[in-house]
Order: C-alpha cells, then sequence, then structure tokens
C-alpha cells in the first residue's frame, strides 16, 4: 500500500500549550508586559469593542439556532433516550436495542 504524502495534520493540545509559552517568553524578551497592555486605555478599548462584536454575534445569529439544536436536537432525540436507556439498563428492562432488536430478521 501506498502512504499518502498529502495528509493533513493539525495541532494537538500540547502543542497550543508550547506555542503560548513561547510566545510568552518571546514578549517577556522583550520587555513587553501583557498585563500592561491588557489594562492599559487601548486594551481596555480594543476588549471592550471584541466582547461588544462577540455579544451581538450571539444575538443576532447563533442564539436561535444554537437553541434549536439544544433544545429539538440534542435534548429531544439524543440525551433524552440516552436517559431513558441508562435507566433501563439499571433496572434490569430491555433497552431500546433490545426490543428492536428481537423484531431483526435475518436472511441469508
Amino acid at each position: 500500500m501506498a502512504k499518502s504524502k498529502n495528509k493533513a495534520k493539525g495541532i494537538s493540545i500540547l502543542g497550543v500549550l508550547l506555542l503560548g509559552v513561547i510566545i510568552i517568553l518571546v514578549l517577556s524578551y522583550f520587555d513587553i508586559s501583557i498585563k500592561a497592555v491588557v489594562e492599559s486605555p487601548a486594551g481596555q478599548e480594543n476588549i471592550d469593542y471584541v466582547k461588544g462584536g462577540t455579544k451581538s454575534l450571539w444575538t443576532e445569529y447563533l442564539r436561535e439556532p444554537a437553541t434549536y439544536f439544544w433544545n429539538d436536537i440534542w435534548l429531544k432525540l439524543f440525551w433524552g433516550p440516552f436517559i431513558e436507556n441508562m435507566g433501563r439498563i439499571r433496572d434490569g428492562v430491555p433497552t431500546d436495542f433490545d426490543n428492536a432488536g428481537s423484531n431483526l430478521q435475518i436472511e441469508y
């Protein structure tokens, strides 16, 4: 089998942490204080701008589809049946899979 040379590789969590430490060390080498930058008026203004944009993005675009997904898809289709079947397993009662399997007919 020939191996593919175009494998997409991502960065691991450990890589992200290592990159963060390296960035902090480089900033420290150049005497740049992260605290001073964040607490400066320009830093606070930028943080408030990003916070306002994020809040606007959530309220105008993401809240409705996210709540629909959470309430109507995740809770009703996945979480509810999962909890019901876990209770059935605990009580020693057949689960949905057991009940559906008895109706399954396999022909050879």
